[in-house]
């Protein structure tokens, strides 16, 4: 599993973030549950997902792994990590102004600012460079396994600027993604101190 700059996870093409909480259990609480004491406490926590977090030890009670049936006590600290639930997104068309250096029936090559997130994801859902490519270019093809990000083959941090190539027709796609997968395309960097 590799992290990324964004605080993102990747196996196997797949992103998986995590939610991460921490509790205390005040002094006047009733003996119940903690399956039953997170579902009420935590949003988004059904019975369910809380079960499959304590079932993989993803849930802590002082530090150490619980099972479903423990009952929380008073001052007990509670921390859990459970996997973020799959988000189901449509790319919304945004009217964001995009820097092209260059433009053809294949290629697009954009200047994207730092500080201008490459595509959708948790926390950033609109104000990307794919929300503006988007409204801009009615069809930008998609590799499998890459929904939701038309046209990119690469992709740069949020923080950094530069040059992007986006792909406007699936055989400029195929072309682009196997060049970067195969490192046959060249790059250069230039950083300023």
């Amino acid at each position: 599993m590799i992290e990324d700059n964004e605080g993102e996870f990747f196996e196997e093409d797949e992103i998986i973030r995590f939610e991460h909480y921490k509790l205390s259990v005040d002094q006047g609480q009733a003996p119940v549950r903690i399956d039953r004491f997170l579902t009420d406490k935590m949003a988004n926590a059904t019975r369910n997902r809380v079960q499959n977090a304590i079932d993989e030890g993803s849930v802590l009670i002082n530090g150490q792994p619980t099972k479903a049936n423990y009952k929380v006590k008073p001052g007990d600290v509670i921390t859990v990590m459970m996997e973020e639930p799959k988000r189901d997104f449509e790319v919304l068309p945004e009217d964001i102004p995009l820097d092209i250096l260059y433009e053809d029936d294949y290629l697009l090559i954009v200047n994207k600012p730092a500080g201008m997130v490459v595509h959708p994801a948790h926390g950033n859902w609109s104000g990307t460079l794919v929300n503006a490519l988007a409204y801009h270019f009615a069809q930008l093809p998609e590799l499998p396994g890459n929904s939701g990000r038309p046209g990119l083959v690469h992709r740069i941090d949020k923080d950094t600027s530069g040059i992007l190539v986006i792909a406007k027709s699936e055989k400029a796609m195929t072309h682009l993604a196997k060049q970067f997968f195969d490192h046959s395309i060249s790059r250069t960097y230039i950083a300023l101190m």
